[in-house]
């Protein structure tokens, strides 16, 4: 269940940040609505990360479609990887 408190609780922030853990972050809602979230550094590290990997792949993949797709032969040639 998300941890969601209103923005007023920023007043005893160290209690608000108390509840943030890697897996569990806190939703701060102004007005009964989402506004922003408080997330451990290494989940953020992580989300990071992954919405770049995302984006490189999203790259190979139009490479791919506009430029035409390898087969497994030309890339282990590429790379130098003798099947034998």
């Amino acid at each position: 269940m998300p941890n969601i408190k209103p923005i007023s609780d920023l007043r005893k922030y160290s209690e608000v940040l108390n509840d943030v853990a890697v897996g569990s972050p806190v939703f701060l809602a102004e007005n009964g609505r989402s506004k922003y979230v408080i997330l451990d550094i290494c989940e953020y590290e992580k989300t990071k990360a992954a919405l770049k990997l995302l984006c490189e792949l999203e790259k190979g993949f139009r490479s791919g479609e506009e430029k035409g797709w390898l087969s497994l032969e030309a890339v282990e040639k590429y790379l130098g990887i003798d099947e034998e």
